[in-house]
């Protein structure tokens, strides 16, 4: 199997992992676990869009297209931030920061992989 396509996988199990959490955010706003409806509301429409933009880097980098990948990247960089995030400050839950950063770093890995794959062969004429 290509590894794009396992780069692709990944990136898609995040897309659904997303649109996991816009449920959990649905789920507490039609529980009243907000402070703010209209600001809930809209965090659920970015969340949607960010699963969105996830699944769309998903097909074009199955597709092997270069922005999917560029889009992929950026995407697992943004990941470790919040894992990061996740293990500082008052807060911070080390597992958890590991749950979310494993997975990142995996497409991180896999994407680079299949840039590498994807980039053309250079000749040496000497």
């Amino acid at each position: 199997m290509p590894v794009r396509l396992l780069a692709a996988l990944v990136l898609g199990l995040e897309a659904i992992g997303v649109l996991a959490l816009a449920g959990w955010q649905v789920v507490a706003l039609l529980g009243g676990d907000t402070d703010s409806v209209v600001s809930s509301i809209a965090l659920i429409v970015l969340t949607v869009i960010g699963a969105a933009a996830v699944g769309a880097f998903a097909v074009a980098t199955a597709r092997d297209v270069s922005a999917g990948r560029s889009g992929g990247i950026v995407t697992q960089l943004l990941i470790l931030s919040v894992a990061i995030g996740a293990v500082t400050g008052e807060w911070a839950a080390p597992g958890v920061a590991l749950l979310i950063a494993a997975p990142a770093v995996v497409g991180l890995v896999l994407l680079v992989l299949a840039v590498r794959a994807a980039a053309p062969r250079r000749r040496d004429d000497a």
